[in-house]
């Protein structure tokens, strides 16, 4: 199972000029190798770009992704990295995504294919990214 930043599926779904055809280009090779795989978080950050459930349901199936439901050993780390990152120095109030994705990444032994990785990097260092 491959775990698919929001980032990676906006470049494709939005033809962003420069990462687009990288995203495309990546989705496709790593579909060859693993499971291509989303959250309810990733979902819901996907849900910005549509106007209706249907509309995303058909491009989550368009994709090939599956939507997997994170577990509470996740939920929890997620919670332990935003602790981290605030005592970096860290200014957000509030649990940051991207936290909840590498917690499901990390818990699930699961890579993740992104183009950001600087927060996963740091917080779950475990994490295998699969980046520019």
């Amino acid at each position: 199972m491959l775990l698919i930043d929001t980032n990676v599926l906006i470049d494709v779904l939005e033809d962003e000029p420069h990462w687009a055809d990288w995203s495309i280009d990546m989705l496709r090779r790593q579909s060859q190798v693993h499971r291509l795989a989303i959250n309810p978080i990733i979902y819901a950050e996907l849900s910005l770009t549509f106007s209706t459930v249907e509309a995303l349901d058909a491009a989550v199936a368009g994709f090939g992704l599956e939507l997997r439901e994170m577990p509470r050993p996740a939920l929890f780390l997620a919670g332990k990295a935003f602790v981290a990152y605030r005592r970096n120095g860290g200014q957000r109030k509030n649990v940051l995504a991207d936290f909840f994705i590498g917690a499901h990444a990390a818990v699930e032994d699961w890579p993740i294919l992104t183009r950001d990785p600087r927060k996963y990097r740091q917080y779950f260092p475990s994490v295998e990214l699969v980046t520019p």
